[in-house]
């Protein structure tokens, strides 16, 4: 079992940026292919980015390609996203995962096995 935590939500006004966290209980945290979802009020639980276990692939929703950066620490046990140039529908609660089903990223829910609570971000225009 792993647990997942996220930090570093927060406020911020349209073309800002924040970094979040995603903090993993286990070592075996290294070893699985993760991603960051996203949820805004009324709306689905949507794909944001996903990254392959070792990091050699990365994918990125249409909607924060070329904002959106994902990166991880394996040193650390962390997984990191930092969005830059932020926007009033970017805002959401967000949700680091890791699927123990494959070494590849995936961009669908249903493979992803660990779940962190959640962390808002809001972006005021």
């Amino acid at each position: 079992q792993v647990q997942l935590v996220e930090s570093g939500g927060g406020l911020v006004l349209a073309g800002g940026s924040l970094k979040l966290s995603c903090a993993a209980s286990a070592r075996a945290f290294e070893s699985y292919a993760k991603g960051w979802f996203r949820q805004a009020p009324g709306k689905e639980r949507e794909f944001v980015v996903g990254i392959s276990w070792n990091g050699d692939s990365t994918y990125y929703a249409d909607s924060v390609k070329g904002r959106f950066t994902i990166s991880r620490d394996n040193a650390k046990n962390t997984m990191s996203l930092q969005m830059n140039s932020l926007k009033p529908e970017d805002t959401a609660i967000y949700y680091c995962t890791a699927r123990t089903g494959g070494p590849q990223l995936s961009r669908k829910i249903d493979d992803y096995t660990y779940w962190g609570q959640g962390v808002q971000v809001t972006v005021s225009s």
